[in-house]
């Protein structure tokens, strides 16, 4: 089995991206935005499960070409290790839509001024995961230990994971990291549409959504503690790790909108994640030993446990449906 899947001399892909190709990348993430806040979401308005449920699709199908791009450029093995930090950073994202539910719900924002929060919150995130991402390719070509210390810390999340099961709902409006934010901001009370500051008697204050806004760029940071390091464990090309967190990322918005009031029909993905990051974890640790799972085969892992995860869970739901419907009384016709 281990002759099967490892290879002392198997490494990551190893590119030369130009200057060129970095700038074309960039642009076209920025072009994604601003298409997004300027043209698609320029007025403040709910999205329709079937609006949220089109943009979702329509995301996935950008980032799926662009990782055909990567692959038509680079070759099978770039494009492989892009398709399984894709997966690993959307999978892994889907409880950050959860925690966004939970703040967004706390204080109250209405529907309609959500999107505007949630992009400048990705905008923000895209910077933030740019840093962690660099700074982590650094610190694993320079110690080897890194990769022991990253895949242990994968394995405790996710033995955490297993064990916190959903009783862990601590609501992050409520750290005090969050009063030291009020205590340091003036703020008011009162929302001012989207805006995230307002002048009221000619003073500048923070509106009720820069205070969701710092929130949302808290939980990602937490997040992208695990997820960064996943990602590391399949791909160690900069340009490969960054363009996969980005485009994962930039699909979370119209997936919170479709998500978020169903994370009772998703009981088994607490489950699904732990696995993944227990096997990342695993192979971070066996490429510091220099046997290396080659990325086909990570790839298929990933993709079947987030199938099973969510088939399992949809089957749940359905059976749970089923066993309350036999159980009701039957309705007396007279």
């Amino acid at each position: 089995m281990i002759a099967l899947l490892a290879s002392s001399n198997s490494k990551f892909v190893d590119l030369d991206v130009s200057p060129e190709a970095w700038a074309a990348a960039l642009a076209a993430i920025a072009a994604l935005l601003l298409i997004d806040i300027l043209v698609l979401h320029r007025t403040p308005k709910v999205p329709t499960i079937r609006r949220a449920a089109t943009e979702t699709i329509a995301w996935l199908l950008v980032g799926a070409s662009f990782g055909v791009v990567v692959l038509a450029t680079w070759g099978g093995k770039a494009g492989g290790e892009w398709f399984s930090g894709y997966l690993i950073e959307y999978s892994l994202s889907v409880d950050n839509v959860f925690v966004w539910a939970i703040i967004l719900s706390h204080f109250m924002v209405p529907a309609n001024y959500q999107h505007r929060v949630l992009f400048w919150g990705v905008f923000g995130a895209l910077v933030m995961r740019a840093a962690f991402i660099f700074a982590g390719i650094a610190l694993v070509n320079k110690f080897d230990i890194t990769l022991v210390v990253f895949g242990l810390f994968l394995l405790y999340t996710a033995v955490k994971l297993v064990l916190g099961g959903e009783g862990d709902e601590s609501n992050p409006a409520d750290s005090k990291f969050m009063a030291l934010v009020n205590r340091m901001v003036p703020s008011t009370d009162k929302l001012d549409g989207q805006k995230l500051f307002t002048r009221i008697d000619g003073k500048r204050l923070a509106t009720p959504l820069f205070a969701v806004l710092v929130l949302v760029e808290l939980t990602d940071v937490l997040f992208a503690v695990d997820s960064v390091p996943a990602v590391l464990a399949v791909s160690g090309e900069q340009f490969i790790v960054f363009t996969s967190n980005a485009f994962a990322i930039m699909g979370l918005r119209s997936l919170y909108f479709l998500l978020a009031d169903m994370r009772a029909r998703f009981s088994y993905l607490q489950e699904g994640l732990a696995i993944i990051l227990a096997f990342v974890g695993i192979k971070m640790i066996l490429t510091f030993f220099h046997i290396h799972i080659e990325t086909w085969i990570s790839l298929l892992v990933i993709a079947l446990v987030l199938l099973a995860s969510v088939g399992f869970s949809l089957r749940k739901t359905r059976d749970d449906t089923i066993a309350i419907s036999e159980e009701m009384p039957p309705i007396d016709e007279r």
